[in-house]
């Protein structure tokens, strides 16, 4: 039987904090780094304003780049939300402490912006 990335993902989970669009953006007001995973395409697509981008695929080769703190404030998201845990579990792994990922990725937060 071959496991989906969402497998991967909910194996994750548990080791990991996933927050709602608004805790993210209350965290993004703090300070927090904003950091998309998903491929450069679709970065291109379409992003939150002020978001990071390195892919799922080389963020643990390039996340020193962008933050060298292991303290730094990371909030983490993909499209939907498996990718986003898969990168904040492996954030955590390379001793990252204050990480989380945007429950429901960025489909959730643009779902649930804010009224202006």
């Amino acid at each position: 039987m071959t496991r989906t990335i969402k497998d991967l993902a909910d194996e994750v989970r548990p080791n990991i904090r996933e927050v709602d669009p608004a805790t993210a953006r209350e965290l993004l007001q703090q300070g927090a780094l904003l950091l998309d995973v998903r491929d450069r395409e679709e970065h291109a697509q379409g992003a939150i304003e002020g978001a990071v981008n390195i892919s799922r695929g080389t963020l643990e080769m390039r996340i020193g780049e962008v933050a060298p703190d292991p303290d730094q404030p990371i909030v983490c998201h993909c499209a939907g939300g498996h990718r986003g845990a898969l990168a904040a579990d492996a954030l955590q792994r390379l001793g990252y402490r204050n990480v989380v990922n945007i429950a429901g990725g960025l489909r959730a937060y643009r779902e649930h912006e804010p009224a202006d």
